[in-house]
Formats: structure tokens, C-alpha cells, sequence
């Protein structure tokens, strides 16, 4: 029998886990979020091996109107170095820096390579969709309070569009929006193009 730290496949322990955890929360100006990386070794657990070797988290606030980030703390809770919480003060260059085209290969410039520290680097890069879903999120709570009628405003979809393939311009998304969907509304997930188009159809 194996505990929850040490879930098998066929009986087989892994021999490595890593795991990534963002969480966002509204501010006045946007969004504060939190994105944690942790790297354990399950098949440790019952010897005197390591079995924690990274634990780090990177705190970002992003301001909505721009897409800036505003603020960057970076922290090293375990690291297997002495030296590695020397670079997280150099996490705090994400600051002005926009989460929209471009932020991905701008954060790679800065902190990539032995610029700066692969896991934390990874956390950075990942901010980009994290602040899209959460942007989503925090117009939906919008709409279930009364504040707001729906998600986006008019038929536009401007922080969505080219950001996966049902985003694409012009794509299946913007013709749903066309037809009179509206995200937060209705079933989950979203129906296909031709149902939203009958039932927005005046009969």
C-alpha cells in the first residue's frame, strides 16, 4: 500500500514530482497572483534521502488597463544550492514588463540561461495565460454579482483572441460571440456554432 505521496502506476513509485500552483486574487487595480513550483521525490519519503528539492514562489501584481506588471517578489522556501536565493532579487525586473505579445520571449531575454534561475523562469513564463483565465474569472464573479451583463463587452474579445485555436481571429469563438452567445451564459461547455445560430434564429 502506498500513501498519497507516493501514488504508483502498476505499483511503481514515482521518482519524481513536480508541482505547479497559481492562484489570482482582485485587487483594486487588477490582479495579484501567486505561482508556486515544487519539486519532491516520492520514492524518499521512507528513507533519509532529500525529499523536497525545490520549493519557490514568485508573487506578481498586474495592473488590467495596460497589462503591466507592476510589482515582482520572487522567494526560495528549499533550493539545493546555498548560493541560489542570490538571483531572486533579479525577479523583481519583471516589473514593467506587459503580459501580452512578446512577454515570453522578454522574460526568457532577461532571466533565461544562467541569467537567472530555470524554475523560477519557468513560473514567469507561465504568468501569461494565468492572467487571461483570471482576468476571465474575475468578470465572471462580475456578472454573478449584477455588476456587469456579461464577460466581455459587446462582440469583442480582445485579451482572447489568438490565444489558442478556438480564439483565433475570426474563429469559431468570435462567430459564436457574432451569433449571440455570451460566455458566462447559458451551458457549459459552449454549444456548437450552428445550435447558438438556431436558437438565436427568430422563428
Amino acid at each position: 500500500m502506498t500513501s498519497s505521496d507516493q501514488l504508483a502506476i502498476d505499483g511503481v513509485i514515482a521518482i519524481h514530482r513536480r508541482s505547479i500552483e497559481y492562484e489570482a486574487f482582485s485587487t483594486e487595480e487588477g490582479l495579484s497572483i501567486v505561482g508556486k513550483l515544487r519539486d519532491s521525490r516520492p520514492w524518499a519519503n521512507d528513507g533519509d534521502a532529500v525529499v523536497v528539492v525545490h520549493d519557490m514562489e514568485l508573487r506578481v501584481t498586474v495592473r488590467l488597463s495596460d497589462m503591466t506588471i507592476t510589482e515582482s517578489k520572487a522567494t526560495m522556501h528549499v533550493f539545493p544550492h546555498t548560493e541560489c536565493p542570490g538571483i531572486v532579487q533579479a525577479f523583481a525586473g519583471l516589473a514593467g514588463l506587459s503580459v501580452t505579445r512578446g512577454y515570453t520571449r522578454a522574460v526568457q531575454g532577461l532571466f533565461g540561461g544562467p541569467k537567472g534561475c530555470t524554475h523560477l523562469e519557468h513560473l514567469a513564463r507561465s504568468f501569461g495565460p494565468v492572467v487571461i483565465q483570471a482576468m476571465t474569472s474575475k468578470r465572471a464573479l462580475a456578472v454573478e454579482r449584477g455588476e456587469a451583463e456579461t464577460i466581455f463587452e459587446g462582440t469583442g474579445s480582445p485579451f482572447t483572441r489568438n490565444t489558442c485555436h478556438v480564439w483565433a481571429e475570426d474563429g469559431i469563438a468570435e462567430q459564436k460571440l457574432a451569433a449571440g452567445w455570451r460566455p458566462g451564459q447559458g451551458q457549459y461547455p459552449a454549444p456548437p456554432l450552428e445550435v447558438i445560430r438556431q436558437s438565436n434564429t427568430p422563428s
